[in-house]
C-alpha cells in the first residue's frame, strides 16, 4: 500500500493533540527555568561582577535559542495538525495525508531540539560538580595539613 494510499481520519491528527500539548508545556516549563536562572544571574553580576557568570552567557544564550526553537517548531506542528482535521473535514484526503506528515516532522524536530538542550544542560551541570568537588577536595587537603 502506498503511502498516498493511505486512509486518513479526523481521529488520526487528533491523536497528537495530546502529545504536542504536553511538549509545549514541558518546553514553556524548561524556559520559565531558564528565564528565572539569567535574571538570578544579571541580578547577582549586577551586585557583584563575576567572570564565571560572563563564562556561562554563552551556553546560556544557546539554549534559551533552542528552547525558541523547540517551541515554534511544537506550536507550527499544533497549526499543521489543525489544518490536517480541516483538511480531513473537507475531504482534501492528500492534503490531510502531507499535513499530518509535517506535523510529526515538526514534533520529531521539537524532540530533537530538546534532546540538544538537555544534553547542553547537562554539561553545564557537569562543570558545577566537578568545580564543587575540586573546592571539597581543597578543603579536604587544607584540613588534612592542620593535622
Amino acid at each position: 500500500m502506498s503511502a498516498m494510499a493511505m486512509s486518513i481520519d479526523v481521529s488520526t491528527p487528533s491523536i497528537l493533540f495530546p502529545a504536542i500539548s504536553l511538549l509545549l508545556l514541558a518546553f514553556t516549563n524548561r524556559f520559565l527555568a531558564l528565564a528565572s536562572l539569567i535574571r538570578s544571574l544579571h541580578d547577582r553580576y549586577k551586585a557583584e561582577p563575576d567572570p564565571q557568570v560572563l563564562a556561562q552567557l554563552g551556553n546560556l544564550r544557546h539554549r534559551l535559542l533552542l528552547i525558541r526553537d523547540m517551541q515554534a517548531c511544537g506550536v507550527c506542528s499544533l497549526v499543521v495538525c489543525i489544518l490536517c482535521i480541516g483538511c480531513v473535514l473537507l475531504a482534501f484526503k492528500t492534503a490531510a495525508l502531507v499535513g499530518f506528515v509535517v506535523s510529526l516532522v515538526l514534533m520529531f524536530l521539537a524532540l530533537a531540539l530538546s534532546l540538544r538542550e538537555i544534553l547542553i544542560s547537562c554539561r553545564a551541570m557537569e562543570v558545577h560538580l566537578a568545580d564543587i568537588e575540586e573546592l571539597h577536595l581543597e578543603e579536604t587537603r587544607s584540613w588534612h595539613r592542620h593535622l
